[in-house]
């Protein structure tokens, strides 16, 4: 049963909300100074953790829908911010970001740890028993392996083509990896243990054809990239599932809501690696070029990947 002390020390909390978001009228936080946009995500975690316990006392109902209605207005307000234009997408990718990575890094570890259970398993099932890797590949695939040729030369005929199908490709699977955290992350623990054991049966049965060497010669300039960006994408997932199955205090459309928003802008970050891993794709994995030139292209890439998102960036100067 909620006391009447307990409403009257809240109370104000709640009204102080109000009054913030009403402030703001059609101006989303813009209208607000820094230390009132501050104010206004420390207000709206409180209420939220106060709407969970107004839930649990069965004469709530009233308050309680006074208060999602609150929540659900500020809600637009701490996750919707300043309409982002050129300078804000700059700085979004140039400062940001790099934040957000070191913030949601372990989630990223998980999904490259999953990734990497399904890689050594169909590696070591394949290597094992090579009817496996014939069943998940196709024939033609395999003969062309036996044949001790690269089934990836095709794309040097149509390279732009082919870079515009590979980008689309690439963004559909981090797409997809992501969206499949609603799934409580079934789906997405799913596509990276599958993407992972492709990639370990495809290594295996070139190791067998003694064509693990041109493999890793066609996959390093771009794999450096477009490998990561399946891994933040599935790390996007598992925030999603988290905020799904582990709501804490919050109440649990709140706490989805922003693991949401969170996970859109970890997916957001893969783009550019998506686009430049296409055009290494594209024009350079398949190209004539010599080991030495391609494995040199993949270290520059990633060691610039490496210093972009581990380099300390100034914290922002707006926003919740």
């Amino acid at each position: 049963m909620i006391s009447a002390y307990w409403l009257e020390k809240r109370k104000p909390y709640w009204d102080r909300l109000e009054q913030l978001v009403t402030s703001t009228g059609r101006n989303n936080v813009r209208s607000l100074a820094h230390p009132e946009i501050t104010e206004l995500a420390l207000l709206y975690r409180q209420v939220a953790s106060d709407l969970a316990r107004v839930r649990e006392d069965p004469t709530g109902g009233e308050l309680a829908r006074y208060l999602n209605d609150l929540l659900g207005r500020a809600h637009n307000l701490v996750y919707m911010g300043r309409r982002a234009g050129p300078a804000g997408i700059l700085r979004f990718y140039a400062v940001e970001y790099p934040q957000l990575f070191r913030r949601t890094f372990p989630n990223v570890l998980a999904a490259f740890l999953l990734f990497l259970v399904g890689a050594v398993g169909g590696f070591l099932v394949s290597l094992a028993r090579p009817g496996f890797a014939a069943y998940l590949l196709g024939p033609k695939m395999i003969e062309t392996i036996d044949r001790h040729q690269m089934w990836t030369q095709s794309i040097v005929t149509i390279k732009p083509l082919a870079s515009s199908a590979i980008m689309t490709n690439n963004l559909i699977v981090c797409f997809t990896t992501f969206a499949m955290g609603i799934t409580a992350g079934l789906g997405t623990v799913w596509l990276l243990v599958l993407n992972g054991l492709l990639f370990g049966v495809v290594n295996a049965a070139c190791w067998n054809g003694g064509l693990l060497r041109s493999l890793w010669t066609f996959v390093a300039p771009h794999g450096v990239l477009e490998l990561p960006a399946i891994f933040i994408a599935g790390g996007a997932g598992l925030v999603l599932a988290r905020g799904l199955l582990f709501p804490g205090e919050l109440p649990r459309g709140v706490s989805l809501a922003r693991a949401g928003a969170l996970s859109v802008k970890m997916l957001l970050g893969t783009i550019p690696l998506l686009l430049v891993a296409g055009l290494m794709e594209g024009f350079v994995s398949p190209s004539d070029l010599p080991p030495a030139v391609k494995f040199s292209v993949s270290a520059i890439l990633g060691v610039a990947l490496v210093f972009y998102l581990a380099r300390r960036t100034p914290s922002p100067e707006h926003g919740p």
